[in-house]
């Protein structure tokens, strides 16, 4: 017991050490894509309009959610003019980058795994450095910066549209004034206090995942049966990093 104890000791310690210089390595590759913004750019590509659409779908559901839920609450207590200000601040505060960067995780983060697990698996990264060239910077490094970047736009994109379908269920179907719907919310939503704290976390939220998932394709067994669990321990620690970062940061940013 004592010999398994040092072991999972000394292996959590080696995965966290590599963990780090990985993440130092990421961030310092990123003045030199500077020079090459075109692998960039590919990747944002991959990693972002492929999951343009179940965001935007899934941004107007939870839109129409809480045009429903909003007004049969706020009816109560006859401030159903609120119905917009609930809305925003529920988006731009929360739902909008917390549940984007579930949906990355799941759509964009488990294809960065495979497809990173899957060239290691075939030997392509090696083939890469028989060549003279590093696997690190013109595959893993325009990956992370793609999502990171990404991340904010998705969730930006989400908070729109599911602003737009809470206007449809609270406006169109149910009949709250459509100037009390944009003014409450144009008076009570904040720039910087709820929309810049929005960002902020996405682009935090997009670290975190991105680097997970390239961290597990990175360092996945190269079988069939490594890739896949890789891609299952991405979604698991992706989701639970998302959710833990979401009440440190709204602690530290709500707290006054």
């Amino acid at each position: 017991m004592i010999r398994a104890l040092g072991r999972a000791v000394l292996n959590g310690l080696n995965r966290t050490g590599y963990g780090t210089r990985m993440w130092l390595r990421l961030v310092g590759e990123g003045w030199r894509l500077l020079r090459r913004p075109r692998l960039v750019t590919q990747q944002i590509h991959f990693v972002g309009n492929y999951s343009l659409v179940i965001i935007a779908i899934s941004g107007l559901f939870v839109g129409f959610v809480l045009g429903l839920q909003g007004y049969y609450t706020l009816s109560r207590y006859g401030s159903a003019e609120a119905l917009g200000l609930l809305v925003a601040l529920s988006l731009v505060r929360e739902l909008g980058p917390v549940v984007t960067a579930l949906l990355f995780a799941g759509r964009a983060g488990t294809a960065l795994t495979a497809e990173i697990g899957l060239m290691k698996a075939g030997e392509q990264l090696t083939a890469m450095q028989m060549m003279a060239v590093d696997p690190f910077s013109f595959v893993v490094a325009p990956r992370f910066w793609a999502g990171v970047i990404a991340m904010p736009i998705l969730a930006a994109i989400f908070s729109a549209v599911g602003i737009l379908g809470g206007y449809c269920v609270g406006v169109l179907m149910i009949g709250v004034d459509s100037g009390a719907f944009w003014s409450q919310m144009q008076s009570g939503v904040d720039v910087w206090r709820d929309i810049g704290n929005g960002v902020v976390k996405s682009f935090v939220f997009g670290l975190a995942v991105t680097f997970i998932a390239l961290y597990q394709g990175y360092e996945a067994k190269p079988t069939p049966e490594g890739v896949a669990r890789a891609t299952t321990r991405t979604v698991v620690f992706a989701s639970l990093a998302v959710l833990g970062l979401d009440f440190l940061l709204t602690a530290l940013m709500f707290s006054n």
